[in-house]
């Protein structure tokens, strides 16, 4: 690709007052105004302070800004540029926005914590957001460092998080996250909470699920609902909590001496290969030729709390611990394996029940979401205000994955970034016609045209009348 002008004759100049740089916002916020949006921060969120007036603006703003990509409150000032004040109404300022974030207390996250539920639900209601969820849905809770620099920030502590694969001790505010996903569907988010950086990863977690999973439920997950986690969330309250509302779990186990004494009974027969990386499978034998391998027994967990005692299966997948010495002539006298034991009341199959918690992983997908977006940082030196950012995060998050199921069936599983650059940052110059249209004029040859104008019909139902 070369210029076409020369350097003497190219120009540049601000001055186009009908042009604006997210035409996707369009689509984007009615979908929003579908979910009620609006209506429900209106009716639930209500800060006392005097900032804390007109709430529905103030967060339809942060959302959108969000969408288009903020990950800070000056961030937001890219909604007040050409032609926005024309397409939409409402746009707040950043100073307003920051000012109104610190007028939240810990009760007003709540309410908006509220207000990020139902929108989900609506959401699933109004979009093929969680498709086979009628047969079988997972919630996934899992938390995260994100990481601060500084004493003034409220809430920053010392945590463990992992860089490279070490766990490290970083200061930062946690987030614990509950996900709601299907085997056809990517990931949403079903409940989110910022603790204090010290706080430890199970701390809270039992009220999350407890919160999350009605949410699931109401998002027509009426089928088997099954919560994965890992050894963080191994405890009686999580899994009592699961147990309360008839939801199964899939939960690694903490290889403590009960658990090592349970797998060390099992026997040499019952370890059956599984499909795992660079495994093989023979033809003739049937079968995985596989470094990995799973059995499972019966097991019954927390009996040192009669009351809370639960019994399930614990599945055990083994791995070969690869010999670093064996190309220099010392080889092993017998196979050693590092150990990943699950206690779970799956209903399926072993092999099935051991590859569903493996795909526990997805939560990661969406912490990326989050970081490489609205929580790359924590804007503010108060905590409650951070905690509001979280859930505002939560609505976008939730927001632009409906959208891409909306635009098509590529963009129902892409990554957030990739939803932004496809249907949200697309040019578009306003021009008004008669009896009060307003038509937006978008880039020739967009790549995804077909896809941005499924979202745009679908969220303009019925569609309007020709200018």
């Amino acid at each position: 690709m070369r210029f076409s002008h020369a350097a003497d004759k190219t120009h540049a100049i601000f001055d186009d007052e009908h042009l604006i740089s997210y035409g996707g916002l369009a689509p984007a916020l009615r979908l929003a105004e579908r979910a009620g949006l609006g209506r429900l921060v209106g009716e639930h969120v209500a800060p006392s302070a005097a900032e804390g007036v007109n709430a529905p603006a103030k967060v339809a703003s942060i959302v959108a800004g969000m969408a288009c990509g903020a990950d800070s409150i000056d961030d937001l000032d890219a909604l007040r540029h050409g032609g926005m004040d024309k397409l939409f109404t409402g746009i707040r300022a950043p100073s307003t926005l920051g000012s109104f974030l610190r007028a939240f207390t810990w009760g007003n996250v709540r309410q908006l914590d509220k207000v990020a539920r139902q929108v989900l639900v609506t959401l699933a209601a109004h979009t093929p957001l969680l498709p086979g969820a009628e047969v079988l849905a997972f919630l996934d809770i899992d938390s995260m460092q994100r990481r601060t620099y500084g004493y003034a920030k409220q809430g920053s502590g010392f945590g463990h998080t992992k860089i490279q694969g070490k766990s490290v001790l970083v200061r930062g505010l946690n987030v614990l996250a509950v996900t709601l996903s299907t085997p056809l569907a990517a990931p949403v988010l079903a409940a989110t909470r910022l603790r204090g950086g010290s706080a430890g990863s199970a701390r809270g977690a039992a009220s999350l699920v407890r919160e999350a999973i009605p949410t699931a439920r109401q998002a027509g997950c009426s089928g088997t609902l099954m919560l994965r986690g890992d050894s963080a969330f191994y405890s009686a309250e999580v899994v009592g909590a699961c147990h309360d509302q008839d939801v199964r779990f899939s939960v690694t186990a903490k290889l403590d001496p009960k658990v090592k004494a349970a797998i060390t009974a099992i026997d040499e027969p019952a370890w059956m290969p599984i499909k795992y990386p660079n495994a093989l499978f023979d033809e003739q034998a049937g079968g995985w030729v596989s470094d990995a391998e799973v059995a499972e027994a019966p097991y019954t967990a927390f009996t040192s709390k009669k009351s809370k005692q639960v019994a399930a299966r614990l599945i055990v997948r083994r791995v070969k611990k690869l010999n670093a010495q064996a190309d220099r002539g010392q080889d092993e006298l017998f196979t050693t394996y590092r150990y990943h034991p699950i206690f779970t009341d799956s209903p399926y199959t072993l092999l099935q029940a051991e590859e569903h918690h493996r795909d526990h992983a997805v939560q990661e997908q969406v912490n990326a979401d989050l970081i490489d977006g609205p929580l790359a940082h924590l804007p503010s030196g108060h905590f409650a205000a951070n905690a509001a950012w979280l859930a505002c995060a939560a609505i976008t998050h939730n927001l632009l994955r409906a959208l891409g199921c909306l635009a098509s069936a590529f963009h129902a599983r892409a990554r957030g970034a990739t939803l932004r650059r496809h249907l949200i940052s697309v040019p578009a110059r306003l021009a008004r016609h008669g009896r009060g249209h307003l038509a937006l004029h978008l880039p020739t040859h967009w790549r995804w045209d077909f896809a941005w104008m499924n979202a745009f019909t679908a969220t303009h139902d019925p569609p309007p009348h020709p200018a």
